[in-house]
């Protein structure tokens, strides 16, 4: 299986169902978690922890 095959399926099942409003929240989602693992090891981890 490639890498992006579950992107691949979740974009087939948007398309399909016509479910276009999970796009934000999961976009939202990918990047808040992209945020907090980059941010892990520098100096801005104290800040962005305490906004949750």
């Amino acid at each position: 299986m490639s890498k992006f095959a579950i992107v691949k399926e979740f974009w087939s099942f948007l398309k399909e169902r016509k479910k276009w409003w999970l796009a934000p929240i999961v976009l939202f989602l990918v990047v808040l978690g992209a945020l907090l693992v980059f941010a892990k090891g520098s100096a801005l981890a104290p800040f962005i922890y305490s906004l949750f």
